[in-house]
């Protein structure tokens, strides 16, 4: 009891010590800097409202830092944005960057209509304008009207900043050095936020766009109102309101809502919305950066970065992936997740080692960035920064580890014949993705504990024995499934877990981090740690742009990809791999009947029989990027 009163007078501790320094870089910050706001006029004549922070400095001419959001650059009028005052914004103001934030076109104080994820136009004339061009016009406005700047522009943002920062990097101002798009909304409909692998996630689409997508008739400050959910258990929830029932709670207002209804297949209008399309002939130095355990935008960073450099052969553009939810590193702390603990403040880190300098050396010709390499990723499991000179690693070799009968896992291909595990997939009673009842989703799952999943008899799990050394992972996952199934459709999650001894336990730890912090720890021993886990939605098996049936009772091959892993399985560690067919209410319910899930009524849904194959002749199969 008396190590537990110590340990929380200590959080209180550092809890005032915190607040003191805040208030300090605040005080500061509102002495030396000025705020201004602006219309600026974009090329067909529509303004958008701008930001600006200026620094009183008149010593030497101050670089252009530039964030433009659809989530409001208030507040509006003299007071000054919190995230100056206490995110790691602050650092920049110490640095005297002049720092500018923008409602993007149609949103909050901006004139114009908004379009979600807007399409870039490569082959603008006149005064057709997308975020590029609007970019481009501010970037002109702010280098020609504020006074003080020394003609060199950068750009960071966010998730869907994180968008309008790429599309900054397409916009092609010659004053534009540097940008840092960070968990970059990239492709919708392939494995960002509402989509993964044609999947629709419904639970974050609907509690997101309950509310932003509403209507702005005309500039504002007043914020919209989400939905007023009947009950805070969203299984529950989400399992008593199908997605024909989200829509009738839309009521029709929401017009980016009706467009995911509009377009259950990947078409055309997709693809014009996938922000790779417009990274070609990039400029400014890149800064790709996300999290390791992001929720929302993972796929997007690995795959933002792996575009600019295909499409931009010798391209100045880096990576940096750490062990981070969304946004995580941005915050003052990066040292655990749920229950995983990393070490260290890798938060901090990287804004003191990587940002900051990024920044300073392409806007200030400040100090130099050798120590930031192609790929600055962090190794989960060792709990180490590795530097690579490509990502991924030259030196990984990929290898398939067969599943076996009895859930066993091997590098040897299997010698059976007809050898299959088999499960019933219910949607009356779908998996689902955390073993706690919860409101929101967490952004722990993506690291969580799976033994809950593993006591399920939906789920299969199959593992290895001991490892005997390290196994380390460095790039994707190919999930290679040899499947069968009494129905016509079918949802694969495919989960790559971390298995910890049973005599496991972070060095010195009383407290851990987590669900348990508080009165005692969580059994860390058998943890069964989510390294990756992803959903394919079995229709689009062959195309995404034209699903296909599958043949009740025939053998047919179910490939996808999962997101980059970068881990160590530590000598003693078990690597698990866990199948379902249903992630709720991550992912909306498959009626496992070949159909538009869109439109399924409660009578479509149905019991399926699937099978997955393990034999000599159907061998499923991971592919697993093994660095040597």
């Amino acid at each position: 009891m008396r190590k537990i009163i110590a340990s929380l007078l200590f959080i209180l501790f550092l809890n005032v010590a915190q607040a003191q320094i805040i208030d300090q870089d605040s005080a500061w910050i509102r002495e030396n800097y000025t705020k201004s706001e602006q219309y600026i006029p974009m090329r067909d004549g529509i303004k958008l409202f701008t930001a600006i922070y200026e620094p009183k400095d008149k010593s030497e001419k101050h670089p252009i830092l530039m964030n433009r959001t659809p989530y409001s650059c208030a507040p509006y009028g003299k007071d000054f944005s919190g995230r100056l005052l206490t995110s790691h914004w602050k650092y920049y103001a110490r640095e005297n960057y002049i720092i500018v934030v923008q409602d993007v076109r149609g949103r909050w104080m901006s004139e114009g209509e908004f379009v979600d994820v807007r399409p870039f136009n490569k082959n603008k004339t006149g005064n057709e304008i997308d975020e590029a061009s609007d970019t481009y016009d501010a970037i002109g406005w702010l280098i020609k009207n504020v006074s003080n700047n020394n003609g060199n522009v950068g750009a960071f943002g966010i998730s869907y900043p994180g968008f309008y920062a790429t599309m900054t990097a397409a916009s092609g101002h010659p004053a534009l050095k540097a940008v840092s798009p960070q968990a970059p909304v990239t492709d919708w409909f392939m494995g960002d936020d509402f989509h993964h692998n044609g999947a629709f996630f419904q639970m974050d689409g609907f509690g997101f766009y309950s509310g932003f997508g509403k209507p702005r008739p005309k500039p504002t400050t007043i914020g919209p109102r989400g939905f007023t959910f009947p009950i805070r258990d969203n299984y529950k929830f989400y399992l008593e309101n199908g997605l024909p029932k989200l829509m009738e709670h839309m009521k029709d207002s929401v017009a980016f809502w009706k467009d995911l209804y509009a377009h259950p297949n990947y078409d055309d209008w997709w693809k014009a919305r996938d922000a790779r399309r417009a990274m070609y002939d990039i400029k400014p130095a890149m800064l790709v950066v996300g999290g390791l355990f992001d929720a929302e935008d993972c796929w997007g960073a690995w795959n933002l970065y792996k575009a600019i450099e295909k499409q931009n052969p010798g391209i100045n553009n880096r990576i940096v992936m750490g062990p981070w939810s969304h946004g995580q590193w941005g915050g003052r702390d990066g040292s655990f997740l749920g229950n995983i603990k990393f070490g260290a403040n890798t938060s901090i880190w990287y804004q003191n080692n990587i940002e900051i300098p990024f920044f300073n050396y392409y806007l200030k010709g400040k100090g130099d960035v050798p120590n930031i390499a192609e790929a600055n990723i962090f190794m989960t499991g060792t709990n180490e920064w590795k530097k690579f000179d490509q990502w991924p690693p030259k030196e990984t070799q990929p290898r398939d580890i067969y599943l076996e009968a009895n859930g066993a896992l091997s590098w040897i291909r299997p010698g059976k014949t007809n050898s299959f595990t088999e499960y019933i997939s219910d949607p009356a009673h779908p998996v689902p993705y955390t073993e706690d009842v919860h409101f929101s989703r967490t952004r722990e799952y993506m690291n969580d504990d799976q033994r809950f999943a593993s006591r399920r008899p939906d789920v299969l799990t199959f593992q290895t024995f001991p490892l005997e050394e390290d196994l380390v992972l460095t790039g994707p996952v190919i999930a290679n499934l040899k499947v069968s199934m009494t129905g016509t459709d079918a949802d694969f999650v495919v989960k790559i877990i971390d298995v910890f001894p049973d005599d496991f336990r972070y060095p010195g730890d009383v407290n851990q981090p987590g669900r348990s912090s508080v009165g005692g720890s969580y059994p860390m021993g058998g943890y069964q740690m989510l390294v990756r886990g992803e959903i394919m939605r079995g229709k689009f098996r062959n195309s995404f742009e034209t699903p296909e049936a599958f043949k009740p009772n025939k053998i047919e091959t179910v490939r996808f990809e999962l997101p980059d892993v970068a881990h160590t399985f530590k000598k003693g560690h078990r690597l698990m791999v866990q199948i379902q067919s249903s992630w709720f209410p991550l992912a909306d319910r498959n009626p496992q009947k070949f159909m538009n899930i869109y439109e399924a009524k409660p009578e479509d849904f149905q019991k399926a029989t699937i099978k997955i194959y393990h034999d000599t002749n159907n061998p499923s199969t991971i592919y697993l990027p093994i660095l040597r």
